[in-house]
């Protein structure tokens, strides 16, 4: 054998050979790597560097396409007509923070605190130059510079999918390169907590549980959802006894939000409740299922049953509340069977993106940047092309008919209510076939891709497996020669 081969079970994935999708586009550049191909000694241009260089390409290509709103002069509903709208930009303003107000202190936040914080930090100097005559245009600044930290949390979120995916680096590929990314990037500030739960995730396949929990806390500060990572590891605790390592990532963790949460709860408590008074009185949101349902187009222009409508007319929305919550719970209970019950314990990522995936098609809130919690988790939890980008394209076409709504509510109709409805419910249904694809992977683990390049072992599941998964390779991925 060659000194520039490594054995067999080292070598990284071939995605046009284990990925019939990949497979099928390559015939169209000469099918498939052959049988006898030699990979090279190592080159600039590894697989890593090429995935790297790709989401910095995407996230620019991202800034291009938000572009035209960046002036904040949004006259004519040009932020909906050229898809082009940002929270960051608007709240900039709806905060307060364009007069120099304190999140939390001065002005109540309707995000968790270190989201809060992140908006100060970048908003408040922002603030002081444009008083200095410093900068034209504080908004545009703004949000240019909210841009450029939010895409390094995107790359490191990246990067962090390689590091436990070293066998098989063109994954973080679909990432990389998620349509739905393009679109939602900057719309909000959740790249920020995707990648902190990501590096989170590494630490936990690393086997440093007090690193993960650090992260995870600052990441479930940041947003929500990423606690839901901590339902996965219960499930492979119970299933496999090994609770040690995962308690002290919990005990971290709680101990991390709590140091972030508690002082400002202490110090400015109907702004920090602010958070959890908006989430539980938020009524149907556009686009979820409960939407679905209110608005289904019935025929001779009729549109939603009672029952859903009602739903909305408690100010309280205590019913909603306990459906969606129930409906999740139930989903989780059926998460927890799948999880004991499958013939070898499921991969970390596999239930993590599950219990999401889950949180979002019950939910009664289902933003259009949310999907940014799940793209590293799908690519994680099943590395497959085809039904991930037929998701993908899904919640693009969302994204766009997201748009007309927004214009028909301000009184320019572009479309009949149907079409929204109809690409909510495509959403719905692709999400609902990929995570049907990831459940046959549990029931069916020789289907797993992952588990076939790794061995059968997790290379997330860190002390869940006998041994580490995702050892150092001999020499990183390089460029292939045909023979």
């Amino acid at each position: 054998m060659p000194p520039t081969v490594r054995p067999e079970h080292r070598l990284s994935d071939e995605p046009a050979t284990s990925d019939r999708f990949v497979g099928g586009l390559s015939e169209s550049i000469g099918g498939p790597l052959g049988s006898h191909a030699v990979r090279t000694s190592s080159r600039f241009w590894t697989p890593a560097r090429v995935v790297l260089l790709l989401i910095c390409a995407m996230l620019s290509f991202s800034w291009m396409q938000k572009s035209p709103c960046r002036d904040g002069a949004w006259a004519d509903m040009k932020q909906y007509k050229y898809f082009c709208y940002t929270d960051v930009l608007a709240l900039y303003y709806a905060e307060g923070l364009n007069e120099g107000q304190v999140p939390y202190a001065d002005h109540q936040v309707e995000y968790p605190v270190l989201t809060g914080a992140f908006m100060g930090v970048l908003g408040l100097p922002v603030h002081s130059l444009g008083q200095q005559g410093a900068i034209d245009n504080p908004g545009q600044t703004f949000y240019d510079l909210n841009a450029v930290v939010l895409s390094a949390f995107g790359i490191a979120a990246v990067a962090a999918t390689i590091a436990v995916r070293r066998r098989r680096p063109w994954d973080a590929a679909m990432f990389a390169a998620a349509p739905a990314l393009f679109v939602s990037a900057t719309v909000n500030w959740d790249l920020f907590c995707v990648g902190l739960a990501a590096i989170s995730i590494t630490f936990w396949a690393r086997r440093r549980p007090l690193l993960a929990g650090l992260f995870l806390g600052l990441a479930t500060a940041a947003k929500f959802y990423p606690v839901l990572i901590l339902g996965a590891l219960l499930v492979l605790c119970i299933r496999t006894g090994k609770w040690k390592e995962a308690l002290a990532t919990f005990g971290v963790g709680a101990a991390t939000w709590l140091a972030i949460n508690v002082p400002v709860a202490i110090l400015y408590w109907d702004s920090w409740i602010k958070f959890w008074d908006f989430n539980s009185q938020r009524g149907i949101d556009w686009g979820t299922l409960w939407y679905i349902g209110a608005h289904f187009p019935r025929g001779a222009g009729q549109y939603g049953f009672q029952y859903f409508q009602n739903l909305d007319l408690d100010p309280e929305h205590a019913t909603l509340n306990v459906l969606y919550l129930g409906l999740f719970l139930l989903s989780c209970v059926g998460i927890l069977i799948i999880g004991l019950r499958a013939p070898i314990p499921p991969r970390l990522a596999q239930l993590a993106f599950l219990i999401v995936a889950a949180f979002l098609i019950t939910g009664k809130v289902w933003s259009q940047q949310y999907v940014l919690w799940l793209i590293p988790l799908a690519v994680l939890a099943r590395p497959r092309w085809g039904a991930f980008l037929a998701w993908q394209a899904a919640e693009v076409l969302y994204f766009v008919s997201f748009y007309g709504e927004l214009m028909g509510a301000s009184g320019r109709q572009v479309f009949p209510e149907g079409v929204f409805v109809l690409a909510s419910i495509l959403r719905l249904v692709t999400l609902a076939v990929l995570v049907g694809y990831v459940i046959r992977d549990i029931w069916h683990p020789e289907m797993d891709v992952v588990r076939d390049t790794y061995e059968g072992e997790d290379p997330d599941g860190g002390v869940f497996n006998r041994d580490e998964a995702e050892p150092p390779l001999i020499a990183p991925p390089s460029l292939v020669k045909t023979l």
